[in-house]
């Protein structure tokens, strides 16, 4: 049994796709009997978001909150950690986290920005594992940014640090593997016949960056490519799109059914019962992971497969590591995609068990974050 901590960010966005995310880590881990943590730190000042009040401030009471009952469910209740930008404990102190720290086999750090590298001096090994593949290096480079002192790294982008794309390495190997997902925490349920194709997304969740001359973007350069696809198919389309500047009456006028975003991830389970309530996915990618064929596949459409939700995604090179045309699609063009989808309507029960056979073969935690360990040599 090793020791495990993992860093990220779920106290201060305690929304339903982070939770989970997060949640398959720790799970999944717990379930392979290791001895693991969470740890979380706020760095600047008005960090924690309340969806409640769709306000940000320094108060993380609602996070805390999420977090610890989502943790309990699952044992881990004494298992975490979050330090505010004023330097107060919950959870864990600051004593018996430093503890755990110096004793630990293991720091994967999933997005805290180096704020725990202090603690983690001592830890055996350290790894960051870079959820945003090449706005994750690009952004690196364009503010002269040093990704802290590791001992491996770990990209989701599949393809960086080959010559299949054309994500900078910042003179790192970046080691590939894909977000995992604990399949039993999504249970196939029949679904209703009239349920649609869906996603959570955001517009516009943070600036571009210029690279090489180049303008990288997000899911609202992409998404416009797709945006008739609800005249080419008979099947309903939803999304949950929150973030920066969305064309609402752009969309809807285009047939795409509007779900309020705050409402789907409110909870890990609001997040869960909306992949459930789903036919499938369709989903579009940020305009870096398409750009630089970077590899990526998402979490979240790992969630959808697990639940027997077949996924139509658009190709960021994905489709050179997992099995395409039976349960999961990878796509160029909206003719694609349509064709896809109508595929699978008329094919549902097979393309269902194909997609979560995927999950199980090729994206569950215990073949991903077995082998993870086992290249770390734990």
């Amino acid at each position: 049994m090793a020791r495990i901590i993992v860093g990220s960010y779920v106290v201060r966005f305690p929304l339903g796709g982070y939770l989970s995310w997060v949640l398959q880590w720790l799970v999944g881990f717990e379930q392979m009997g290791h001895d693991v943590y969470f740890v979380e730190k706020s760095a600047w000042p008005n960090s924690c978001y309340d969806p409640s009040t769709d306000v940000m401030s320094d108060d993380c009471s609602y996070g805390i909150a999420t977090v610890n009952s989502l943790l309990a469910r699952f044992g881990l209740q004494d298992r975490w950690c979050f330090a505010d930008a004023a330097k107060n404990y919950y959870g864990l102190s600051r004593e018996r986290v430093e503890e755990i720290f110096k004793s630990a086999d293991l720091f994967v750090d999933m997005g805290t920005h180096g704020a725990w590298l202090g603690e983690a001096k001592e830890t055996g090994i350290r790894v960051l594992v870079d959820g945003d593949p090449g706005y994750t290096q690009m952004r690196a480079l364009a503010e002269d940014e040093d990704l802290g002192e590791y001992d491996y790294f770990y990209s989701v982008g599949r393809n960086v640090g080959t010559e299949l794309s054309t994500v900078p390495t910042l003179g790192k190997q970046w080691r590939p593997m894909f977000d995992p997902v604990v399949v039993g925490l999504f249970p196939y349920q029949h679904i209703d016949a009239n349920a649609p194709f869906s996603t959570v997304m955001a517009w516009q969740s943070y600036k571009p960056v210029e690279f090489n001359g180049t303008t990288y973007g997000l899911k609202d350069v992409e998404f416009v490519k797709f945006m008739d696809l609800p005249s080419r198919t008979s099947v309903p389309l939803a999304i949950a799109v929150g973030g920066d500047s969305v064309p609402t009456e752009l969309l809807e006028g285009a047939g795409w059914r509007l779900v309020n975003p705050l409402k789907v991830t409110e909870s890990f389970d609001a997040f869960r019962e909306f992949i459930a309530a789903s036919m499938g996915e369709f989903s579009v990618c940020k305009n870096f992971y398409v750009a630089t064929n970077s590899g990526f596949f998402s979490e979240r459409s790992a969630a959808y497969l697990a639940s027997g939700r077949p996924v139509v995604m658009q190709d960021t090179g994905f489709s050179a590591h997992l099995p395409c045309g039976q349960g999961l699609f990878a796509v160029h063009t909206v003719d694609e995609a349509a064709a896809a989808i109508n595929e699978i309507h008329t094919d549902y029960e097979r393309h269902s068990k194909w997609a979560r056979d995927i999950a199980i073969e090729y994206l569950d935690t215990s073949k991903i974050l077995s082998r993870f360990l086992g290249e770390l040599g734990i």
